[in-house]
């Protein structure tokens, strides 16, 4: 059983994320896999900052879109007309494993009941944020567009379904920061001798 996870597990890497279709991009480095992986860096330094459990936080970033190994990623056109039974992929995919840890832990996720599932979900709306980010950066109109909205309705957009004020700081900064400015002061046209 634990063979047949691992083997799903690297699924993911193959599993594109939705938007791609309504952001009009074909960027083929984000897939669900490597979403996940910058959603748990993210809840790392976030329950970390918020004395949560690190490791929980971790766990649920990883696990928080596993279920979409099986029923694919929605964008926000696909959502109006699909059903997922999520409790039933759950059920199957980790309610069967040797130990009740992975189920219990996408469950308390999905409840979004404790300090740590809310975390869970910051940071998987942070990176988001990041990804529109860099899209605008590269001068997608449409990520612009579902980062500050358009007519009356233009702001920071996604902050406000932070439920951290400390996310909602950490948006801010995202917002406010290039994507490139990270390695500004790290450039040299020298090698080191």
């Amino acid at each position: 059983r634990l063979a047949d996870l691992l083997y799903e597990v690297g699924t993911m890497r193959k599993l594109a994320r939705m938007h791609r279709q309504v952001l009009m991009t074909d960027d083929l480095s984000d897939n669900i896999a490597t979403h996940s992986f910058r959603v748990a860096i993210i809840g790392a330094l976030r329950a970390e900052m918020e004395g949560a459990d690190v490791s929980k936080v971790v766990l649920m970033c990883l696990l928080h879109d596993f279920g979409e190994v099986r029923s694919n990623d929605h964008n926000c056109v696909h959502k109006r007309y699909v059903t997922i039974d999520e409790e039933a992929i759950r059920n199957e995919q980790l309610g069967s494993l040797p130990t009740p840890l992975f189920a219990s832990i996408a469950g308390e996720y999905m409840a979004r009941q404790t300090k740590e599932a809310k975390l869970g979900k910051d940071a998987d709306l942070l990176d988001q944020i990041l990804l529109l980010r860099e899209y605008e950066w590269q001068g997608n109109k449409e990520a612009r567009t579902w980062l500050y909205g358009k007519g009356k309705k233009v702001g920071k957009r996604r902050i406000q379904n932070l439920q951290f004020k400390s996310s909602q700081r950490l948006g801010e900064a995202l917002y406010t920061r290039e994507p490139s400015q990270w390695w500004e002061h790290l450039w040299t046209s020298k090698n080191k001798k």
